[in-house]
């Protein structure tokens, strides 16, 4: 089916992601004309992380829809810092270390737009490359002139850091995004910025220096603005950060696939259905239908489990979807795993531990002792007498017997009771 413009709202409405919009884009939409929206995205990393996935799947659907995403890095901006949303100014970074994240960022911007010549095809632009030559006389007149001091105090992302502190630096970052936006919309014909809610602000900023700079009359709307909603977790955090804190990458260095996966296969009941909408591409009867099996068969994790195969699919390749969810399942299944490849990502995730070689012929009692699956080799005795231990699938009777052979000839699978398994690596050298 061909997509236009004209179904991106009712699309991000059913899906719950759309918070606002200016009050002549339905129309404008409603004409079928493909139109050019961009989102800003930070450089002060060499990785997106999930938090950016909420405009980067802005950014895929307006481009499903027959609209053209333009992906703004912010090279200069990020120089300045944005106090939206932050209870602290962010570091300053130099040149080449924004050069290097806006490399890094590009591929990963890849995997989910269509970077390929053609009618929606998506653009990466840096605003340092128009903000940089601007010297601040330049700036003054053609951008500070259309702004009331007044004007920039009233916005919230100011108000909320005003009492804290907040430097001129930053108190000038609505201007710069202002003038991206007037940028783009001269130059490439970009008619919408797309962002957060807390975004809002800084978004209207740029639509009354377009407004005053082309001339247009009172009312009129040359350009337009979409917001989504902020996506919080359930304890309110802002969503992005994993059970223990850490930022969950997009980039497989920073967030392994198998870690990647389990972020999303640990989503909870009461939001795996907004994610499902938001960061998959699934249409309404099927998610309708993992809506249900939350419902009536929540011990499945159906909804989990094809929430988590779809974005690391989309993130990190099939593949690499593949191994996580066969990673995963072994992880919480009792039934022993013979795949080497299966072995070492549980290894190297779930904190396996290295076998001596000694330790193969000293018997399960050094084993586990060793391991710190028993606290010590008298305990690791009793709990063998008690048939609690299974070593690669063999139940061990002998404490001091040597172990079963290695799968591959490097793997100790090692289970204590149901909940306690651990992989052990046999040294090398």
């Amino acid at each position: 089916m061909t997509r236009t413009v004209a179904a991106l709202l009712e699309e991000l409405r059913w899906r719950g992601m759309l918070h606002g919009h200016t009050p002549g884009l339905p129309a404008r939409l409603a004409t079928g004309r493909p139109i050019s929206g961009y989102i800003g995205f930070d450089p002060s990393a060499a990785s997106l992380h999930v938090g950016n996935l909420v405009p980067i799947f802005g950014l895929l659907q307006l481009q499903r829809n027959g609209g053209r995403p333009v992906a703004l890095i912010g090279g200069a901006t990020g120089m300045v810092g944005d106090p939206s949303g932050r209870s602290a100014e962010r570091n300053l970074l130099d040149r080449p270390t924004l050069e290097a994240n806006e490399v890094a960022i590009r591929g990963q911007l890849e995997r989910y737009l269509d970077f390929a010549p053609g009618s929606g095809q998506a653009t990466m632009v840096n605003n340092l490359d128009w903000l940089g030559p601007v010297t601040m006389l330049d700036f003054l007149r053609e951008v500070g002139k259309h702004f009331t001091v007044p004007y920039m105090l009233d916005k919230d992302s100011v108000q909320t850091r005003l009492q804290r502190g907040l430097s001129f630096t930053e108190f000038s970052y609505m201007l710069l995004q202002a003038a991206d936006f007037e940028h783009l919309h001269r130059t490439m014909g970009v008619e919408m910025q797309m962002g957060g809610a807390d975004q809002w602000g800084n978004i209207t900023a740029g639509l009354e220096l377009i407004r005053r700079r082309s001339g247009a009359g009172e009312g009129e709307e040359p350009a337009h603005a979409l917001a989504y909603p902020l996506l919080l977790s359930p304890s309110g955090a802002k969503f992005g950060k994993s059970e223990g804190g850490e930022t969950v990458w997009l980039d497989a260095a920073w967030t392994s696939p198998y870690a990647f996966y389990q972020y999303w296969i640990n989503a909870d009941d009461r939001d795996v259905g907004v994610y499902l909408r938001w960061f998959t591409l699934k249409d309404a009867d099927e998610i309708a239908a993992l809506d249900e099996s939350v419902t009536e068969r929540p011990e499945t994790r159906e909804a989990q489990r094809a929430l988590a195969f779809d974005i690391t699919a989309r993130t990190h390749g099939e593949a690499s979807a593949v191994a996580a969810q066969r990673a995963s399942d072994a992880a919480f299944s009792r039934a022993p795993v013979n795949d080497p490849a299966i072995l070492e990502i549980l290894w190297r995730e779930a904190d396996g531990f290295t076998v001596p070689v000694a330790a193969a012929t000293a018997g399960a009692a050094v084993l586990l002792a060793e391991a710190g699956l028993a606290a010590s080799r008298s305990e690791a005795r009793r709990l063998v007498g008690g048939g609690a231990v299974t070593i690669n699938g063999q139940r061990i009777s002998d404490a001091d017997a040597p172990l079963p052979e290695p799968i591959a000839g490097e793997w100790y699978q090692v289970a204590v009771g149901k909940k306690r398994r651990s992989v052990g690596r046999v040294a090398s050298g």
